[in-house]
């Protein structure tokens, strides 16, 4: 690892001046924080985050109609543990848990189909959330529903798709990155071929890593040597992982029961085909083909910066609630509740980095 940084080091000293790097996977920023990365870095390499947290985007819209669902007669909201602190426009799972609405915790969709199975009288609905990574999960699920012949079963599908978001925020003017650390997790599904055009239209680098202390670094020297040769490519650091093709099966599974739609992004807005939707002869086991749920719009919480913290624009201490109003023990903003939420990560490490 000492090479590893001596090489960044030189790399630095060669391009004299100060670079901004983007990770744009929520596990990246808390990795980086959890390894002691900006400690032994140089300090005019700058790390931002980008939207790449799944809890963090969710939209406090959807959060609300889910909230709603919940609170129908003979209804049950199934939903990931990371979910439930998620603010919506006034409160949020577990604050509507606690007032009776039906709200249970799984670990996978398939728990969730279990209960719809074993309870016939019961309607569940699963809050399906998260990037490329767990969709075709939910696919294979809805799949495995259609085999068992389940009608009680059906989905509230805010799923996101990485790509669209990064072209946005390119497109946006606002992002001032040189660099991009690309999700592995996420690539290890769509592989590394959707993001070239941030390269090729760009001209900005781009590198798909791990999560590894070794991994974020190499990744980092990659994309010095771009920076320092002004090339702009999309590289793969995580091969044992990640395939420029990647896994086409999973892949093929996705879109064979969902398509892009325009979506709702948490302090980003309406960004369009970044969202999945059902196809058309699989929209019976959309929640909204069941039953009709119309909650107002809802602003952001007042002075939260969310929005521009997801978009790189600004860092956790530049929002005058945190660690004040807005904690990990009582959120206004979503990027506060995920472990992978930027907010969260600088508050668990604000005792070891400040800059």
């Amino acid at each position: 690892m000492k090479d590893i940084v001596e090489k960044i080091n030189s790399l630095m000293g060669s391009i004299g001046r100060e670079v901004k790097l983007m990770e744009v996977c929520g596990t990246h920023t808390m990795a980086i924080f959890r390894h002691g990365i900006r400690d032994i870095i140089p300090k005019n390499i700058t790390l931002l985050s980008g939207p790449g947290c799944p809890v963090c985007v969710t939209a406090i819209k959807d959060v609300d109609v889910a909230i709603a669902i919940s609170k129908l007669e003979n209804y049950l909201l199934t939903t990931f543990g990371d979910m439930m602190r998620v603010p919506g426009s006034r409160q949020s799972f577990y604050h509507a848990q606690a007032e009776g609405a039906h709200i249970k915790i799984v670990y996978s969709p398939m728990d969730a189909l279990n209960i719809a199975k074993e309870n016939k009288d019961l309607n569940v609905v699963f809050f399906a959330t998260g990037f490329e990574t767990t969709s075709p999960s939910i696919a294979a699920t809805l799949m495995e529903a259609e085999r068992m012949d389940i009608r009680n079963f059906s989905i509230y599908s805010t799923h996101k798709l990485v790509p669209p978001a990064m072209k946005a925020l390119l497109d946006s003017k606002d992002v001032k990155v040189e660099g991009f650390f690309l999700p592995g997790h996420v690539c290890a599904i769509t592989g590394s071929k959707p993001y070239d055009f941030i390269a090729t239209d760009y001209r900005i680098p781009s590198v798909v890593t791990g999560f590894e202390a070794t991994d974020i670094l190499e990744a980092t020297v990659m994309l010095l040597e771009q920076i320092s040769s002004k090339k702009a490519a999309v590289e793969i650091q995580y091969k044992r992982v990640v395939k420029a093709e990647g896994n086409q099966k999973a892949i093929s599974l996705l879109y064979e029961y969902f398509e892009p739609c325009d979506a709702n992004w948490r302090g980003i807005g309406i960004i369009p085909k970044s969202g999945l939707t059902l196809r058309e002869k699989y929209k019976r086991w959309d929640v909204s083909s069941v039953c009709q749920i119309d909650v107002a719009d809802s602003k952001e919480p007042k002075a939260c910066q969310c929005g521009a913290i997801l978009r790189g624009i600004k860092i956790p201490t530049d929002c005058p609630l945190f660690g004040k109003t807005c904690t990990p023990e009582h959120p206004v903003g979503a990027c506060m509740v995920s472990t992978e939420g930027s907010c969260a990560a600088y508050y668990k490490y604000s005792g070891v980095f400040h800059r």
